[in-house]
């Protein structure tokens, strides 16, 4: 089997963010150079960036490539956008699904004015309306109940999730032997200078 015919396995087991999911995209470049053009990304996720995982979506979805993702753990808040991005959707029997309200970071000491509140309330809806049309899209469901489920924090699990449109199928097995694998790491921490 020559290697462009191996099956390329992204292991994203790591936050949604500015050093991840560029990551993400240029070990799939490089893929796409080499003539591949089938992925499985397993992804375990707590979520991050808003922006960041709607990027991953338009990404994936835009690439000429059939992409598989698989749950192997749990996929919340903005990992969801990038789990909807499959093709072919897969979950492991014990991993489970969190849909919950965009929330927002301000740096301690922020003065911001009412300007930037509305600014800011305007871009948490644009973020949810965003993740909410995703889902739906992956799903069938309404982007209104999608919206509803998101604002009551819903966590499912695997049936569930299979049951609301998520998930495909579920199984145990994550990827075929021989597979090539690629781990895209946690963000570095950031390292103090003294």
């Amino acid at each position: 089997m020559s290697s462009n015919q191996r099956p390329v396995v992204i292991r994203f087991f790591c936050g949604v963010d500015d050093y991840t999911v560029p990551l993400l995209k240029v070990n799939i470049d490089k893929k796409l150079q080499q003539g591949i053009n089938k992925f499985t990304i397993l992804i375990s996720s707590k979520g991050g960036s808003v922006f960041h995982g709607i990027s991953a979506y338009n990404y994936l979805k835009g690439i000429p490539a059939e992409i598989t993702t698989h749950n192997f753990g749990s996929i919340n808040s903005s990992a969801s956008v990038i789990y909807c991005a499959g093709d072919k959707r897969y979950s492991v029997p014990h991993g489970n699904f969190l849909m919950h309200p965009v929330r927002s970071n301000f740096t301690r000491g922020a003065h911001l004015t009412q300007e930037d509140m509305e600014e800011r309330i305007k871009g948490m809806k644009l973020d949810s309306e965003n993740i909410a049309g995703v889902i739906s899209s992956a799903t069938g469901k309404s982007e209104d109940k999608v919206l509803e489920l998101m604002k009551q924090r819903t966590n499912l699990n695997p049936e569930e999730a299979k049951e609301f449109g998520f998930v495909h199928e579920i199984k145990e097995e994550l990827f075929e032997p021989n597979s090539e694998i690629i781990n895209i790491p946690n963000k570095p921490p950031t390292k103090i200078s003294r």
